[in-house]
C-alpha cells in the first residue's frame, strides 16, 4: 500500500497493466454489475442541473427509468448510484452505431452542452474509492468484463495509474498524482 495525504493506494495501480479496449468489451462496464455507478454527493445536484441537456443523448428506456426512479437512487448498501434500465445498463447510456455502450453525459460534455464530464466513479473505473473515517482507499477492481483491457495494457505495458492519469488528477489533484508517479518510478 502507498500512502499519500489521506489516501491509501493499492500497489495494483502501479503493478497492473490496463488500457480500455472498447472494441473488445463494447462498454460492458456500463451494463454489468449489481447496481448503478456510484455517485458522490456533490454530483447529485449536478445531475439535477444538467439532466435536460443530456436527455437528448439518452435512449428512451433510460429516460423512462429516470422519470420513474429519479436522476439517482440509493442502492442496497445505502449509497447514491445511477438508476438502471431493467437491472442492467446505466440509465445514462446510449449505444453507438457499432453497438458500443457509451455515456450520454460524456457525449454532452464532448459536444460542449455541459461542463461535467461524467461521474468520477465512471471516469476512474476500474479504480474504486472507498471512504473511511480518516482516509480513502484507492483500489483496483478486476472484473472479467475488463479482460480485454488488462490484455491490451499488458501488451502496451501501461500501468493502471498512467492510463487513468486524467481522472486521478481530476479527483486528487496534480500534486497527488506526481507523488504517486514518483513512488512508481522508485
Amino acid at each position: 500500500m502507498i500512502e499519500i495525504n489521506d489516501t491509501l493506494i493499492s500497489d495494483e495501480l502501479l503493478e497492473t497493466r490496463f488500457v480500455c479496449d472498447l472494441t473488445v468489451c463494447k462498454g460492458a462496464c456500463c451494463v454489468e454489475g449489481d447496481s448503478g455507478a456510484p455517485l458522490e454527493k456533490d454530483e447529485l445536484g449536478i445531475l439535477d442541473d444538467i439532466y435536460e441537456d443530456i436527455k437528448p443523448y439518452m435512449v428512451p428506456a433510460g429516460i423512462a427509468e429516470i422519470e420513474k426512479q429519479g436522476k439517482y437512487v440509493i442502492d442496497s448498501d445505502g449509497d447514491f448510484v445511477t438508476p438502471l434500465v431493467n437491472n442492467r445498463e446505466c440509465a445514462y447510456v446510449f449505444f453507438d452505431e457499432n453497438g458500443v455502450t457509451k455515456c450520454a453525459i460524456e457525449k454532452a460534455y464532448e459536444d460542449g452542452k455541459v461542463t461535467f464530464k461524467k461521474p468520477i466513479s465512471c471516469h476512474l473505473f476500474p479504480v474504486r474509492l472507498k471512504k473511511y473515517r480518516t482516509f480513502t482507499a484507492v483500489n483496483l477492481e478486476s472484473l472479467q468484463v475488463c479482460a480485454g483491457a488488462f490484455a491490451c495494457g499488458a501488451r502496451l505495458q501501461v500501468p493502471v495509474y498512467q492510463f487513468l492519469k486524467g481522472p486521478l488528477v481530476r479527483k486528487f489533484g496534480e500534486e497527488w498524482y506526481e507523488a504517486l508517479d514518483a513512488v512508481a518510478k522508485r
